[in-house]
């Protein structure tokens, strides 16, 4: 087994082609999805959305610019919510958790701003009496999405009339291309319609609002604004929000069906192409199907070219296919789905959950990956976004009675807290711009990283600092309560010193301590005294618990994510007893409620098992047979009926194999890859990975 560092002859090329997704029926689960880490489009079997009511999965048009506030931007502010008052060793917290009387202005906050759903593309069949078909008439179903070039190739019959589809994404701009060869085209018997559906969110349960909403109609605007025989525009307007919709109709028909329905009549050709654009701004260029499939192929092959790669082949493990085909379906999904301007939410680019917010405290889960992967780039892009809401975090603390910047855990684009009857509670996510930062800079040394995001390194540790109690009796300092630990079924009144929680405080105050000192200036003291005297998490029966309080964490409370783990495995363990946790490791895969965790639970525990050099049992958690660790033939995470989609799941897999092939911080680099067993049945080529912290 050669080590990470050692030459190779690795065909990538060939390793990627391998798993490239085949689709040979209708799968309501895995629509298979093209992007730029801006805009996302996904696609049925026809390679275009077609048939969104067979799949469960909603076949989504999304972008990071395209957000919308029900009846207006500044319809209800935080002013106009109840808060509740929580005890912070003497002082009143307010935090927004319960609706209580002002519960329409609770919602509206929880689900505004929330993303749009920019359009639906689909075919319109037809039969020889022009009527449209049914389902039933689609035969022979084969597609296939070349994960090299980025593009996908559809091939199925109507009618027994072969029809052939190649749809592609813009590596640039928010555009898709398609290409339609068949017979149907000279008959007149294949068109496209465009459609487009309320904005608004349907339901206060982001369950049950991730679906198209086409009641409304007079919610929202459509309109034909500019046309000619080679393009069409069209305006979107909806209440303060709006943008534009291009189409490079090359000689079509293009009219208006309905109020916000719009179809093509290709001519009659054999073989058609068309593109359609998507912007805030009215758009001026013209894109062809051949300039966006070139760029693509270009794009993607770079994409996999750069950065680091393993390959599993040559393996006699039997596990080694599988988790070979997750590791290289997760890159292609991070990087359209995880990698833009601002954090993604969780289901990234393919449609809205938790009405289409970014959980800051899953931002890591879903980037953390990219500098250990030698791609530093798709990381930094959304970590400027944290420098633009400072002022919000600022303010947040501020209104707190804290120092320094408190990150807001469920958020749209615009930054601000969202109310809900967690999210407020939590702090996992406050460390986290710390050591994405840290990553980011050890990826590259480049002292620029240091100079250009000191500000939001330390205001980040001010506010740690300055959370965290000093506890006079004991002469340490605690975390809580009030919190909600990443272990989220414990009350805010009762969590206190949950380990990952604190191990994490330690690890981002002394990061920040290293940070000033790379700088040459004094770290603050009291991030120093806080570093050096918080308080080691509980111990009880020889298991770290989930928090002080808990001791019932194996039993009652054995069950959502076992978070305890992640204070010696994402993070070093400076407050750890590695015997102990290599016991609480141990009754957490026994006795957990494995149905209950969450996808990126498997590659955590994957991680705290490499640290501690259990080998074998990381790959058991990585591979782990439970629902919430399945990957679907499109390579998403699936949990759960209504969460189909799940990124931070996918990007935990891929930090854990970082760490597993390269190593942690301690691990000598020539050493045998550490983080797989060593039993002759693991054939690992691997390059470019960074070692972890």
């Amino acid at each position: 087994m050669k080590t990470f560092e050692e030459e190779t002859n690795l065909n990538r090329k060939k390793t990627v082609q391998k798993h490239n997704p085949k689709i040979h029926g209708i799968e309501p689960l895995s629509p298979l999805s093209i992007g730029n880490g801006e805009f996302g489009f996904s696609v049925d079997f026809t390679g275009l959305q077609t048939f969104p009511h067979l799949y469960e999965t909603p076949l989504g048009t999304q972008s990071n610019w395209g957000w919308h506030d029900s009846g207006g931007k500044d319809l209800y502010t935080e002013q106009d919510i109840e808060y509740q008052a929580f005890n912070h060793y003497g002082r009143k917290i307010p935090y927004p958790m319960k609706p209580g009387e002002q519960a329409k202005a609770y919602h509206w906050l929880r689900q505004n701003p929330h993303r749009l759903q920019l359009g639906q593309i689909s075919f319109q069949f037809l039969n020889d009496k022009g009527e449209e078909i049914d389902i039933n008439e689609i035969k022979e179903i084969e597609q296939e999405l070349d994960l090299w070039s980025g593009v996908i190739n559809s091939r199925f019959l109507v009618c027994d009339e072969e029809v052939i589809v190649t749809t592609i994404c813009d590596p640039v701009m928010d555009a898709i291309g398609v290409k339609v060869v068949s017979n149907l085209l000279q008959k007149g018997r294949l068109r496209i319609l465009q459609s487009f559906p309320s904005p608004d969110i349907s339901h206060n349960s982001w369950a049950k609002a991730t679906k198209l909403n086409w009641d409304h109609q007079d919610r929202h605007e459509s309109e034909l604004i500019d046309q000619n025989e080679q393009e069409a525009h069209i305006k979107r307007v909806m209440d303060e929000d709006s943008y534009y919709v291009k189409w490079d109709i090359n000689g079509a028909s293009f009219t208006r069906l309905d109020r916000h329905f719009f179809q093509l009549v290709p001519p009659a050709n054999e073989e058609y192409s068309f593109t359609v654009s998507f912007s805030p701004k009215k758009i001026t260029n013209s894109h062809s199907v051949e300039a966006i499939i070139k760029g693509s192929e270009r794009y993607w092959e770079d994409f996999w070219k750069s950065g680091s790669f393993v390959s599993f082949e040559g393996s006699t493990d039997t596990r080694a296919t599988e988790l070979e085909r997750r590791i290289v379906l997760s890159q292609y999904l991070t990087n359209i789905h995880s990698s833009g301007s601002i954090p993604p939410q969780e289901t990234g680019l393919m449609y809205n959950s938790w009405f289409g917010k970014a959980h800051l405290e899953m931002h890591w889960w879903h980037a953390a990956h990219f500098p250990l992967w030698g791609r530093s780039e798709k990381l930094e892009k959304s970590l400027e976004w944290y420098s633009n809401i400072l002022p919000l975090a600022r303010k947040l603390a501020r209104e707190q009675g804290f120092e320094g910047a408190r990150w807001p855990k469920m958020v749209g684009i615009d930054g601000r807290q969202s109310p809900s009857p967690v999210a407020p509670g939590l702090i996992w996510q406050q460390p986290h711009p710390i050591m994405l930062l840290e990553l980011l800079y050890r990826a590259n040394h480049e002292e620029e990283v240091i100079k250009q995001y000191k500000e939001l390194v330390f205001e980040t540790a001010d506010f740690m600092a300055d959370f965290a109690e000093w506890d006079e009796e004991q002469e340490v300092y605690v975390l809580g309560p009030p919190l909600i630990p990443a272990q989220e079924c414990h009350r805010m009144e009762d969590s206190i010193n949950p380990p990952y929680e604190v191990e994490y405080w330690k690890y981002g105050l002394e990061i920040s301590i290293k940070w000033s000192e790379r700088l040459g200036i004094h770290p603050k003291e009291k991030w120093l005294h806080v570093a050096e005297n918080i308080k080691a998490p509980r111990v009880k029966d020889d298991v770290y618990l989930a928090h002080e309080r808990c001791d019932n964490t194996f039993t009652e409370k054995n069950h959502d994510h076992p978070s305890m783990v992640a204070a010696f495995g994402i993070l070093p363990g400076s407050l750890i007893d590695k015997e102990k946790m290599k016991l609480t490791l141990d009754k957490v895969k026994k006795e957990w409620q494995w149905d209950t965790a969450w996808g990126w639970d498997f590659p955590m525990c994957a991680m705290t098992a490499a640290r501690l050099g259990e080998k074998e049992l990381a790959v058991e958690f990585l591979l782990m047979d439970a629902v919430k660790n399945t990957y679907l033939p499109n390579g998403h995470n699936y949990q759960r009926p209504g969460l189909t989609v799940y990124l931070p799941g996918n990007g935990g897999l891929l930090t854990a194999i970082a760490m597993m092939v390269a190593g942690s911080d301690g691990v000598e680099q020539k050493e045998v890859v550490p983080g797989f067993p060593d039993n002759g049945k693991w054939n690992i080529q691997a390059e470019g990975f960074q070692a972890y912290i």
